[in-house]
């Protein structure tokens, strides 16, 4: 993948404001606006093999339908959907100001006209500062915590894992779920320093998103007790800002890369329903607990090869989603359920421009202390190979081979299979 390329995959997905990403740019009086974004789709042909038991709760392979067929096919955008972004930008009283908005419009619908699937809107956010102090950011963007490990994804520019998809759906799922934690789309506000002989960190504020705790927790929320009682959550809340951050090292030369670690922390609040079946008494009752998690990672090249290495670990904070699974309930009490996992990926570009690489990426869930539940999530895998190969110096032809793997805590309970996948992605 040629550097253009590079510059305009973290552009489209971060709309960095530097001119070095810049796509279509005009000036505009006082202001210099930069059109850019990308146009992508792909034909994926995908197989569900009989599933062993039952699916587990939070497996990411496609399973088989009710009429026992695992073979589906659709047309769709892969991870990185496709995207038309607006960046402003000018400096005004020695401070560099600039301002991105962004849509995320569908390849693909299912719906009897075509006319059914409703855009994405990812991204509205101003910046102000200079290369002396450093940034500040207010707005929705891509959140903080894991944003390196979906930008070094190599299936970003492709498809990765598509779990029960069909097609019409807004994205692929990358890497998210087999390696790495889906960052999300979060108003935040947030300080970058500036880059101080390649050293960075940010710290910033994020909205807290209710619906990824719980929707999430919603799943494993309703637990049969001895002596008939039962207990069910009724609400499932965020109660402060989250805080996330990261510090970042980079470096050019022979061998160039960077080195990162970030975090994040959320504090839940649940409402909790017990139903004593002996006495035939309801209750209400709250836990609270913490969602904590922090990751590392390295990215490295060396002339035409590309290795990173990454590692995530939860307490709380679920799989796939921030919160996915995260917890279970106990009684009156929320227990928190510890998760882990990574990817390790390789790329070589051969003479012909293109890129090959081949990836591993798992992701990890384990039972809550006094946990018995078979069919819950214990692990998603996932291998990719994937060929891309730059058409032009803005077009990438793209094909993928995915195979994901599914297991609960009991290993009767496992789900697997395997996509193939041939499109193209164009930047500008």
């Amino acid at each position: 993948m040629n550097n253009k390329i590079k510059l305009a995959v973290a552009g489209a997905v971060l709309s960095a404001t530097s001119v070095a990403n810049a796509g279509i740019v005009i000036p505009a009086g006082d202001w210099t606006l930069d059109i850019n974004g990308n146009v992508n789709a792909y034909a994926t042909w995908s197989d569900a093999d009989k599933t062993k038991g039952t699916a587990p709760t939070g497996g990411l392979a496609n399973v088989e339908d009710g009429a026992g067929e695992g073979s589906t096919q659709d047309i769709n955008t892969g991870l990185l959907p496709s995207w038309l972004g607006f960046t402003g930008t000018t400096r005004q009283n020695d401070v560099d100001v600039s301002f991105t908005i962004s849509f995320q419009p569908n390849a693909s619908d299912n719906g009897a006209t075509g006319d059914g699937k409703t855009p994405l809107n990812r991204q509205a956010f101003v910046t102000f500062g200079d290369k002396s102090w450093g940034t500040v950011k207010l707005g929705k963007d891509l959140g903080i915590f894991a944003g390196q490990a979906i930008l070094n994804d190599m299936t970003l520019l492709g498809v990765g894992g598509n779990a029960s998809m069909v097609s019409g759906a807004s994205t692929t799922f990358g890497g998210i779920g087999t390696g790495y934690i889906y960052p999300a789309w979060k108003g935040q506000i947030s300080y970058t320093t500036p880059n101080m002989n390649g050293f960075s960190a940010t710290i910033g504020i994020t909205n807290p998103n209710q619906g990824s705790f719980g929707d999430a927790v919603a799943v494993s929320t309703t637990a049969a007790l001895v002596g008939g009682v039962t207990t069910s959550t009724t609400e499932l809340y965020q109660d402060r800002f989250g805080i996330e951050g990261q510090v970042q090292y980079e470096w050019t030369g022979d061998i160039a890369g960077k080195v990162w670690a970030s975090g994040a922390t959320y504090d839940v609040t649940g409402a909790l329903s017990v139903a004593d079946g002996a006495t035939a008494t309801t209750s209400a009752n709250s836990d609270s607990y913490t969602a904590s998690v922090y990751d590392i990672g390295a990215a490295v090249t060396s002339g035409n090869l590309g290795l990173v290495a990454y590692y995530y670990n939860g307490d709380g904070v679920g799989t796939t989603v921030m919160g996915g699974n995260g917890v279970d309930v106990q009684g009156t009490k929320f227990k928190k359920r510890d998760s882990d996992g990574g990817y390790l990926q390789a790329t070589y570009v051969i003479p012909t421009g293109t890129k090959l690489g081949v990836a591993y990426g798992v992701s990890n869930l384990d039972e809550a202390s006094g946990e018995n539940e078979a069919t819950l999530l214990d692990k998603n895998e996932r291998w990719t190979v994937g060929a891309y190969h730059p058409l032009t110096k803005h077009l990438n032809l793209v094909a993928e081979y995915n195979k994901i793997e599914s297991e609960g805590q009991s290993s009767a309970h496992q789900t697997e299979s395997d996509h193939f996948s041939l499109g193209a992605i164009l930047f500008f």
